[in-house]
């Protein structure tokens, strides 16, 4: 018997299977290109995760006007001692130009101004010295989408966001007005969201030794409450530990709001000091 060899032949391939080689190699292209870029390193100046945890060591100026069942109520502005505020603040870096920043802080003292002759009573001014007692509570929250722009030891930043503030205040003043005593009292509470943007710059002298500014404004028009909070912070970044660091800035904030009803109410409040905190990063 012979056994007669034939030699094989090879088919070209077929459209369907071009395609289908065709699609795996940009199946492996795009998943090696997406490989790189989640490892590449963002800019020493941002860290992908953040946490800071602190105190902002605030010098308080307060100034209340308020329609009462005496009529209108303006005070002088009062200086109150310094006094500590919790802060917490998050950042999430997402991509290497795109982020979440998350800021949170609430002002909850008792004081008792001294209201003078510039105190006005029913439009008539106090006669000598007013007392005054008030509790004013205030919890700012601030969440802003930021995106990062330049690359190496400087990067600047903008975000859009949205902020919500609750304010109450609960106050009695007692003065002398035309020679009779007159006791005013009321209570304001409100709560509204507004837009936020904020600005933000920051350098990298090393990986663990960075300086910041930052600025922001919120604004809200309309509605029962509306107004205006504005502040700003200038500060540094030390990491003697590789995830673990510390933070201080010095930053004031601005806080204008006015209640537009039957009793319309005015609150200005600045607050400037350091703070201080420790930032985790990972």
């Amino acid at each position: 018997m012979v056994v007669t060899s034939v030699p094989a032949r090879l088919s070209p391939p077929r459209p369907h299977h071009l395609a289908l080689r065709g699609a795996m190699m940009l199946g492996v292209l795009g998943m090696a290109t997406a490989a790189a870029t989640a490892r590449a390193e963002p800019s020493p100046t941002l860290d992908r995760v953040s946490i800071s945890v602190g105190a902002f060591s605030a010098d308080p100026r307060i100034n209340i006007g308020a329609d009462t069942q005496f009529g209108r109520i303006d005070a002088p502005e009062s200086k109150q001692s310094h006094t500590t505020i919790p802060r917490i603040k998050a950042d999430v870096l997402i991509g290497d130009r795109h982020g979440l920043a998350f800021d949170y802080y609430r002002y909850d003292k008792s004081y008792t101004p001294s209201l003078t002759g510039e105190t006005i009573i029913n439009g008539q001014p106090v006669t000598g010295t007013a007392t005054a007692n008030a509790d004013l509570k205030l919890d700012l929250a601030k969440l802003a989408y930021k995106w990062w722009l330049g690359s190496g030891n400087d990067t600047f930043g903008i975000g859009l966001g949205a902020a919500y503030y609750h304010a109450s205040l609960n106050g009695t003043a007692t003065g002398v007005v035309n020679g009779e005593t007159a006791t005013a009292r009321d209570s304001i509470g409100e709560h509204a969201f507004a837009p936020l943007l904020e600005v933000g710059w920051r350098h990298a002298f090393t990986p663990d030794l960075r300086m910041y500014a930052e600025a922001s404004g919120i604004k809200k028009n309309g509605g029962r409450i509306n107004g205006h909070i504005y502040g700003g912070n200038i500060g540094v970044e030390w990491f003697p530990f590789k995830n673990i660091g510390f933070v201080a800035d010095y930053g004031i904030s601005k806080i204008k709001l006015h209640r537009d009803s039957e009793r319309d109410a005015d609150l200005n409040i600045r607050l400037t000091g350091p703070s201080a905190y420790v930032k985790v990063r990972f």
